[in-house]
């Protein structure tokens, strides 16, 4: 078994550590403020004592290790030890309530579910009702059953051997007809991309990342994390974004991700100045579009010019504006605003026709995308994921798009109606079925407008059955319970119907239209 070849994710990250393992990795803070440092030894031990833990657990080939719980260096550790173990990991963002916990556990079927201490009584619940064995929880300050177990079990664990097309994660993205559609990523997807972004962002053993994200989605958890581990590089880690603590860090720091959202905030930080950000190299931007008031103002403020790119939760990195000289694109090393850069070396991106066709240089069209880089499919959707590949085998991103003369992509629409809230995915028919469930309630529409803060907010509008009365506050009041945070309409109002076309289906670019000033 050891003499075969090892594609793991997890085996190339751990060749990638540098030779000095008593070398500071990881510098971040307790809860308390008392400032904590991993080495890369203490990464290589800590993640051994997890996966061997897993692994005494005896599980079945492929089985998920559901996790839901605050940003920490353990939790970390913890992906870690799941690839290292061979398991499949499956993170949950930290917002999502009970309704929406126990659909992914009982669609993925975890062996293994991870939660807050704090959680433990309705998650186990949930958990042991749909048939996991076992639940332990992970706390923010270094605590909790899972590194209380981890500690009698070995520090060294060999990797377990996996191949390219071998399952090492589940992200779930939720689907335009409603509930969520697990996207399956091998460890050839995910590693792939990991080798390629590093090359094409000039990535150095000498680079320190400000690491600001959450760590339940791509940006975070893949592109980030992956980033760095796979360059030897050490990380300023912050549990939380903060403005101020980020702007701090930066004369230390090298290399910055963020969405929008972070780049606004950190803008309105007065320290925020050529002298801070004199160190730094690189200031990457995705997840959501960038507003071009957004790109000068931070040149105009830091002298960097924000690197902005552009990927899905299927398909980790697709196209990144240059930050060298493009080899494809003769003379081309400039990030413009407005717009994703070019496809990724070993990405192929195409521009279609609603009827398959493929346009011209300058015409609007259907975004498709091929590459190893490029999920295995819907877990246990399988009619789902034929649909949407082409015969061809391009998949269908859902995204509208143009290539102009010079190569460079810009995304315009979204041809499904998603709504990026954040740099977080809201997909209005989820909200629409939570809404339309609701006491007095006929039917309903949600539709993204723009936000100065969060690029897109959602609005819902609703329609009353006859005789109901309805209060917009009440129906946003009892939606926080149900839904995270990022879903919940920023605006409610009641009418009495909705703008329909000859075929009856309610035409949300005039919603849209009717409401995209609200935010102003």
């Amino acid at each position: 078994m050891t003499s075969a070849r090892n594609d793991s994710l997890f085996a190339a990250l751990r060749a990638a550590f540098p030779a000095d393992l008593d070398a500071t990795a990881i510098e971040t803070t307790a809860p308390d403020g008392t400032p904590l440092y991993y080495t890369w030894r203490d990464i290589d031990r800590a993640s051994s004592r997890i996966a061997n833990l897993l692994a005494s657990l005896h599980l079945p080939e492929g089985s998920r290790v559901a996790v839901q719980v605050e940003k920490s260096v353990e939790a970390l550790l913890l992906y870690l030890a799941t690839l290292r173990a061979g398991y499949v990991f499956l993170p949950l963002n930290t917002a999502y309530q009970s309704a929406e916990i126990e659909y992914f556990i009982g669609n993925a079927e975890p062996a293994v579910v991870v939660c807050t201490p704090g959680n433990f009584g309705w998650v186990s619940k949930i958990a042991f009702t749909a048939g996991t064995r076992h639940v332990f929880t992970l706390g923010e300050d270094r605590n909790g059953s899972l590194l209380e177990r981890a500690a009698h079990h070995a520090d060294t664990h060999e990797a377990a051997c996996k191949g390219a097309a071998d399952l090492a994660a589940i992200l779930y993205t939720s689907g335009t007809t409603g509930r969520s559609k697990g996207a399956m990523l091998t460890h050839g997807n995910l590693l792939s991309n990991a080798v390629m972004l590093n090359d094409y962002w000039g990535w150095r053993r000498d680079d320190v990342l400000v690491h600001a994200l959450p760590i339940f989605h791509v940006h975070g958890l893949f592109v980030a994390i992956h980033a760095a581990l796979l360059g030897g590089s050490k990380m300023l880690w912050l549990g939380k974004f903060d403005p101020n603590a980020v702007v701090a860090a930066l004369p230390r720091a090298t290399v910055f991700m963020g969405v929008p959202t972070l780049y606004v905030r950190m803008l309105g930080e007065g320290a925020l100045t050529r002298e801070v950000a004199r160190n730094m190299r690189l200031f990457i931007s995705g997840s959501a579009p960038l507003l071009i008031e957004t790109f000068r103002d931070w040149q105009e403020r830091t002298g960097h010019t924000i690197l902005e790119r552009y990927g899905m939760s299927e398909t980790i990195m697709l196209t990144s504006n240059p930050y060298a000289a493009d080899k494809r694109h003769a003379g081309q090393d400039e990030r413009r605003g407005g717009t994703v850069g070019f496809p990724l070396p070993g990405v192929g991106l195409r521009v279609v026709g609603d009827d398959g066709q493929g346009l011209a240089v300058g015409e609007t069209g259907n975004i498709q995308v091929r590459g190893a880089n490029v999920f295995k499919g819907y877990w246990r959707m399988p009619e789902k994921t034929a649909e949407e590949f082409t015969p061809d085998s391009w998949f269908k991103t859902g995204d509208v798009g143009v290539v102009d003369e010079r190569g460079y992509v810009r995304i315009v629409g979204r041809s499904k109606d998603l709504i990026i809230s954040g740099g977080y995915n809201v997909y209005p028919a989820e909200v629409e079925g939570y809404i339309n469930e609701l006491p007095g309630v006929m039917e309903s529409a949600l539709v993204g407008v723009p936000h100065p803060d969060f690029g897109e907010v959602g609005v819902a509008v609703v329609i009353a059955k006859p005789g109901a009365v309805l209060q917009p506050e009440a129906i946003v009041a009892q939606l926080k319970p149900r839904l995270a945070n990022f879903k919940i309409p920023k605006q409610c109002y009641v009418v009495p119907e909705l703008p329909r076309n000859t075929m009856g289906k309610v035409q949300k670019n005039l919603l849209r239209a009717q409401y995209q000033g609200l935010f102003a």
